[in-house]
């Protein structure tokens, strides 16, 4: 009798470890990313906001860096600027953003 109790516990040992291995194999293969970049309409063009874990970490109205208080002229160009200052954020650089960087990314300002 204590033989079958013993198999019995391992054998659902097993299929309950096996069980937890396929689960967190399936929640690390769904991960969704965290930082996440978004366009939205402002009343002059277009701005950006960048989230992490749905909370919003930047939102840009304007153009940075530039003397004016300008929008992006096309949700294209937000979306670039939003992608570029991402990247910078997952290498842990400061997220600034140049007037070169405008221009290499050919936003019009």
């Amino acid at each position: 009798m204590i033989i079958n109790m013993k198999k019995f516990f391992q054998n659902n040992i097993w299929k309950n470890l096996m069980l937890f291995v396929f689960v967190m194999l399936f929640t690390a293969c769904t991960k969704k990313e965290a930082l996440t970049t978004a366009a939205f309409k402002t009343n002059s063009g277009w701005g950006y906001t960048i989230t992490y874990k749905e909370k919003i970490l930047i939102k840009q109205t304007i153009i940075p860096v530039i003397s004016d208080n300008k929008s992006f002229e096309t949700e294209k160009d937000a979306l670039k600027v939003a992608d570029f200052v991402k990247q910078k954020l997952k290498q842990n650089l400061s997220p600034t953003v140049t007037k070169n960087d405008l221009i290499l990314l050919k936003i019009k300002f």
